[in-house]
């Protein structure tokens, strides 16, 4: 006996910048740092998408159709598709991922400390499905290290392999913590 669900998968990549929304036997795949991927699913039509971005906010300099790079314009994106769905925007299931900080130990002061790209990545998404009313069913967000996650389009499941970064010592806080 043949599995096709197995024969019918297809795998797609969503690079950061990218969004992907659609249905049918489908598996997105990603690979997150301080970015946050925002899956989005609806539970009866069984269809869904994913955003990957990297900046919390656009410049508002910046025209409407901004790409994927910035957190409002890749939900921007997400929601025009959902629009297209005729279906209300609170039946699709928010999960969030990322927002992790790449560098464990910085220097006191560094740009790497003090930017806090991750934080304020991870405060977009969650303000973001908010707002659009999409009620968040579940989260693995913040820490140390990256992320891969593989989204289910077909079932709306996902999974996630977290890899922590540990402090290896180069950084002038911990050779202090090591000397004391």
């Amino acid at each position: 006996m043949t599995n096709t669900r197995q024969e019918n998968q297809q795998d797609i990549y969503v690079y950061p910048c990218d969004i992907w929304f659609g249905g049918g036997e489908t598996r997105l795949r990603t690979v997150l740092g301080s970015c946050v991927a925002v899956t989005l699913w609806h539970p009866t039509l069984r269809i869904g998408g994913l955003c990957h971005f990297m900046i919390s906010r656009s410049p508002a300099s910046l025209k409407p159709d901004r790409g994927g790079c910035y957190a409002d314009s890749a939900m921007a994106m997400l929601e025009r598709e959902i629009e297209a769905t005729g279906r209300p925007p609170h039946e699709f299931e928010a999960k969030l991922f990322g927002g992790g900080i790449m560098f464990p130990c910085p220097d006191a002061g560094c740009d790497i400390s003090t930017n806090r790209v991750n934080e304020r990545n991870i405060a977009a998404g969650r303000e973001l499905a908010k707002y659009f009313g999409h009620p968040v069913v579940a989260e693995h967000l913040g820490g140390h290290g990256h992320r891969q996650l593989v989204f289910d389009v077909a079932s709306g499941l996902a999974w996630l392999k977290h890899s922590p970064v540990v402090c290896e010592g180069w950084c002038r806080r911990c050779k202090k913590e090591k000397v004391a």
